[in-house]
């Protein structure tokens, strides 16, 4: 057993060593060791299902919280672990309210339940869906009231209530238990540390937690007061980093099954490609091979590992044929050029006199453009399927669980309450891990062989088979007005539909038409400031290319674009780019405090010819951001030396992990900004690894300050809050430091 004064983590690991069944990696991929109680809240309907399991041992009462016997408090949490956080900042808040102590405190993935729907992506945020919504709310005009779902810095938004009043309910319950043994009011308890307290007595929750159940949650539930013994603001450690760095955390190809079988795929040019032909009998020489898949959009193959899966595939040399031609940049292209020339506009925002916004006055006109940027999570697709009897269950990294079960089903032809899910730690995606594509796949191969089948793509496979972020162009213009500010904006942006795109393909397995309006394509092009005339088009087009969402989505492009093109009409109008922006904030506090706290972090040189900086702001998800990058030109390559960037995320639940977002979120809005560009070609891209992107390495990598500004306002979103930043950023330096403007993503100089 655990030494006298052994941290909790200790505790568990002797136990799990003495054979209790109690672990680190239990607790956080969610199994259901035993010595359990779950705690209810007032707004669980009494006479509905509980969703939770119980273990021997465990009464379920609630669907957020169990408290163990020995004290553990166990958070279920709705949302998925891709590495921003969720299962630590999620539980944090409850905790928080509960008066937990956090060494106790450990995690279990929320089963699928109308409960713990993503409820806030069927809402707009700021005027207008991510992508993440647009693609939810498409999904849920079908007939679903919500949807469980992780993407769109949501998280923290659409979970912080459900889960403060949880906390709270069950500290009121455990108050009323400890007030009856002490004969006092329960309302004279508190609790903290894990523990009641009233005067000297205490008592822990684990003491306390069978009585606890007995009891009603008051109608009016009290919530915790005062700043003392409160978790929430603190940089708590992170619950899944352990179990990560020690090796025990399960992600989707840690899955081991008995008689399990090993798969690989390959899937023929972008279009509607179609399986003409394989050489069966070279993949069937491979050592280990156990069967051979030919499917119409794929091939296939499983062995007794993986490497003489991949092998067998490469093998086959699958032959595909592509009805309707095989697509290519100059087409994607061209493609975009027609439809901004002459394709059917949709007014997606429209304020002020919009019939003479453009009589008079100094105009200013500039054209961007962005290529496709893929996803590449260190993870590529992967799932593992089992077969037993007329049953099926799916090990996978899912982001939308309940619509990844639905694909499987249709995949093994069964109904979904014969298939079990079982989503796992996702590593890094964003938006990526929507798909289904790989569980379908593997559900296929479990069938046929009866086997258990682990199906992982390869690099090559996870590249061509990327659904990219979509390439698009956009048209900016400005009328200037009193006061050196802008009286008038435009911006016509031409893109694909990609969430109504990704919502088909979610929801039947079919991609979308891309040619229809999409309103979260334009995200993130209308401007922050106080412009009195605003008019924001979207130009749908299909330009051939599977798109999808990735990391802030269309606003990682559009941002580009607003903030290229507001830098560059101050320069014209021969204003400082920074004083240009504070001129129009208008009645936009958060806005103007970011962005003076970048500058003054930063030493703002004022963005001068022959300078090395450059500045740029957003605001999404309900937050405000601001960035100074400092830059170097040497050739042709633009090096990133420093950035400091300034956030106003509401009130902040962890600021080490707000922190890593951003940091995260910048180097992959730089990687993306400098990487090579992906070019089609034959229907493949030319880019098919990791190291051909040209990604930014650590010795690339800038110096990254980040100031948190916490103004006390409702929580927003952080994930993807500083994507968009990176790009403008370092074109608006690049200008500074050479006089080249880049207009084109990703950035490369000699291609303005």
């Amino acid at each position: 057993m655990a030494p006298p004064g052994a941290s909790f983590y200790q505790t568990l690991m002797a136990k799990e060593k003495a054979g209790t069944g109690v672990s680190r990696r239990t607790l956080l991929i969610g199994g259901g060791a035993g010595l359990g109680l779950v705690l209810a809240w007032n707004f669980w309907p009494r006479d509905a299902a509980v969703p939770l399991r119980a273990a021997p041992g465990e009464t379920t009462l609630n669907t957020w919280l169990k408290i163990g016997e020995d004290g553990r408090v166990i958070v279920a949490v709705p949302q998925m672990e891709l590495g921003q956080g969720a299962y630590t900042a999620l539980p944090q808040i409850l905790a928080d309210e509960l008066g937990a102590d956090w060494r106790t405190v450990a995690v279990e993935p929320a089963p699928l339940a109308p409960i713990y729907a993503n409820r806030l992506l069927g809402e707009d945020q700021d005027g207008l869906p991510s992508a993440f919504q647009g693609a939810a709310r498409w999904i849920m005009r079908e007939g679903q009231g919500g949807i469980v779902m992780t993407g769109g810095s949501t998280s923290i938004r659409a979970f912080e209530a459900p889960l403060r009043e949880a906390g709270a309910a069950a500290r009121t319950l455990l108050a009323k238990a400890a007030a009856d043994r002490w004969n006092v009011d329960w309302e004279e308890v508190e609790t903290a540390g894990g523990f009641a307290l009233h005067g000297g007595a205490r008592l822990s929750f684990g003491e306390l937690a069978a009585a606890a159940a007995g009891y009603e949650v008051p109608g009016d539930l009290p919530m915790r007061s005062g700043l003392a013994d409160r978790l929430t603001g603190q940089p708590l450690p992170r619950i899944d980093l352990p179990a990560k760095v020690d090796g025990s955390a399960r992600f989707a190809g840690d899955v081991r099954l008995p008689d399990m079988l090993f798969g690989a795929v390959r899937a023929g040019p972008i279009g509607n490609s179609r399986l003409e032909r394989v050489d069966r009998e070279a993949a069937e020489r491979i050592p280990g091979v156990r069967a051979i898949f030919e499917n119409p959009g794929w091939a296939g193959a499983v062995a007794t590992n993986w490497w003489a899966a991949n092998r067998a595939v490469e093998a086959m040399k699958p032959v595909f044929e592509t009805i309707g031609g095989l697509v290519s940049t100059a087409d994607i292209d061209a493609a975009l050029a027609d439809a901004m020339e002459g394709g059917g506009a949709s007014r997606i925002v429209e304020s002020g006199d919009t019939g003479s916004a453009f009589i008079g006055g100094t105009g200013f006109s500039a054209h961007y453009s962005a290529g496709p940027a893929a996803n590449v999570p260190m993870e590529t697709m992967t799932a593992t399927a089992r077969i037993e009897g007329d049953s099926v269950e799916v090990w996978a990294p899912a982001q939308a669980p309940g619509l990844a079960r639905a694909a499987a089903a249709r995949a093994a032809g069964v109904a979904e309450d014969r298939l079990t899910l079982y989503p796992m730690l996702i590593g890094g995606g964003y938006g990526r891990k929507l798909e289904t594509a790989a569980i379908e796949q593997a559900v296929v191969m479990a069938m046929q062989v009866r086997r258990p089948v682990q199906l992982t793509w390869s690099r090559l496979e996870e590249m061509t088979q990327d659904h990219y972020r979509p390439p698009a162009l956009g048209h900016l213009q400005a009328r200037m007005g009193e006061g050196g500010r802008i009286a008038a904006f435009s911006a016509r942006i031409a893109a694909p539909a990609t969430a109504l795109q990704t919502a088909e393909r979610l929801r039947t397995g079919r991609s979308g038409d891309a040619a229809q309006a999409d309103p979260s394509a334009v995200a993130g092009a209308a401007p922050p400031y106080a412009i009195s005339t605003v008019m924001v088009d979207h130009v749908p087009v299909d330009v051939g290319l599977p798109t999808g969402i990735w990391r802030s989505a269309s606003r990682s492009t559009n941002a580009f674009f607003l903030e290229s093109f507001i830098d560059e009409v101050a320069r014209q109008t021969g204003n400082e780019p920074l004083s240009f922006r504070m001129n129009m904030l208008g009645d936009n506090p958060r806005l103007a405090r970011v962005l003076t706290t970048a500058a003054t972090l930063g030493g703002w040189d004022g963005g001068v010819a022959g300078g090395s900086m450059g500045i740029a702001c957003h605001s999404a998800y309900g937050s405000y951001a601001a960035l100074l990058v400092q830059v170097s030109v040497e050739g042709q390559r633009i090096s990133v030396e420093r950035a400091v960037c300034a956030v106003d995320c509401g009130r902040v639940v962890n600021p080490e992990i707000l922190r890593q977002q951003i940091e995260g979120g910048l180097l992959y809005g730089m990687a993306a900004a400098l990487a090579r560009p992906i070019d089609i070609e034959d229907g493949l891209p030319t880019v098919r690894s990791l190291g051909a992107l040209d990604f930014l390495r650590l010795g690339r990598s800038p110096e990254i300050t980040v100031e948190i500004i916490d103004g006390g306002a409702e929580p927003g979103g952080a994930t993807e809050l500083a994507v968009p930043l990176a790009a403008p950023a370092i074109a608006n330096a690049v200008y500074a430091a050479s006089g080249q403007r880049l207009r084109s993503l990703p950035l490369q100089l000699g291609n303005g």
